[in-house]
């Protein structure tokens, strides 16, 4: 039977079948037994973060514990990890250093994507943003050095690049940040530099290229623009395009930010620690593209409407991946447009569900 735990407190809930669970692991990514090892997973009832709890449960971890507030995570997520006996779940804000020390006791291996995202949101409330990412960042690196945590890996962005216009992005070279979201990310990796170097935490980031995938939130005032514009498509409503829609995004199916999740967490080579890699596929596209790859997947003629570029936003992304090729085997198993069908065929699903859940 899984487990909530309320800080100190442990609660018996409810199991649910696996067979609701929303994807199928498509392969391993580890070669190591990890029957014996623990693993923190912070934002894991949210949309990356809720994939790499669900890998490590159904490869046997011993326990796979997630520490979210569910301010941006999903309770039906937690629903469907619960239906693992060796699933925890802890409610609470990495903002509190105590909750931080709990989560992490008796863990050898932790997976931070408790984060705020959003480039528009950050404008708005930057105060926030800098509270919970950076504020509370740092609370966890400062509970996974108490606790002897084995590697502490986390989630960046490629937003820290901000306006350096070279292509590909190489993780050596980075501009001035352009929103305060790409500050608190820039922090972290800061933060974590002076940790491993001053309380030899082995510590590795994660730059994620526009992650897509399965469980995004199409919902809410800063919804990602992949299920944005199914959600458009499908009932019928307007679909925003930021600027002309010749900016270009590698597009990173969710599978492959698991992929290096798991290989950070697990890797023994020593050179890999203490950096941050580039999680992207190595190819771009531009949203123009993204978005009519929808209207004939959706068989739809429903046209965009462009508006005014978004502030904050860079023009092209572009990453090279070779070091996380060369220090973490790293290699993208799912491509554009592979994932996108996935992500559309799971997001027709979940409009059609909702819409006989109305009509009942």
């Amino acid at each position: 039977m899984c487990r909530y735990v309320h800080l100190k407190s442990i609660v018996p809930v409810e199991s649910f079948s696996p067979i609701h669970l929303l994807t199928d692991s498509r392969m391993a990514f580890h070669t190591t037994d990890i029957s014996t090892k623990k693993f923190l997973v912070t934002g894991g009832a949210g949309f990356i973060g809720s994939h790499i709890a669900e890998y490590l449960l159904k490869n046997g971890a011993a326990k796979v514990r997630v520490l979210d507030d569910l301010s941006n995570g999903f309770q039906k997520n937690v629903d469907l990890l619960s239906a693992y006996p060796n699933f925890e779940f802890i409610k609470g804000d990495i903002r509190d250093l105590e909750t931080c020390m709990n989560a992490c006791k008796d863990i050898d291996h932790v997976s931070h994507q408790a984060a705020l995202g959003s480039v528009p949101r950050s404008i708005k409330e930057p105060v926030y943003f800098n509270e919970v990412n950076v504020n509370g960042f740092v609370n966890m690196l400062k509970a996974a050095v108490d606790n002897n945590i084995r590697t502490f890996v986390y989630a960046s962005s490629s937003s820290v690049y901000g306006d350096e216009e070279s292509l590909p992005k190489m993780e050596s070279k980075t501009g001035n940040c352009l929103s305060p979201y790409a500050v608190t990310k820039k922090a972290n990796e800061l933060y974590a530099q002076v940790f491993a170097d001053m309380y030899g935490l082995k510590v590795m980031g994660f730059r994620y290229f526009n992650v897509f995938g399965p469980r995004q939130d199409p919902d809410g005032a800063y919804a990602a623009v992949i299920p944005l514009f199914v959600k458009g498509i499908i009932n019928n409503t307007p679909v925003y395009i930021n600027g002309d829609g010749a900016q270009t995004r590698d597009f990173t199916f969710v599978e492959n930010a698991v992929q290096i999740n798991v290989k950070g967490m697990l890797t023994e080579n020593e050179e890999a620690f203490n950096k941050a890699y580039n999680v992207a596929i190595g190819e771009s596209f531009t949203i123009n593209y993204l978005y009519n790859s929808c209207k004939e997947y959706l068989s739809s003629e429903t046209e965009a409407v462009y508006r005014e570029p978004r502030a904050g936003d860079i023009r092209d992304s572009l990453a090279d991946i070779s070091l996380a090729r060369k220090n973490l085997d790293y290699e993208p198993t799912r491509k554009f447009e592979e994932g996108l069908k996935e992500t559309i065929q799971f997001f027709e699903q979940l409009y059609k569900d909702k819409q006989l859940s109305i009509n009942k």
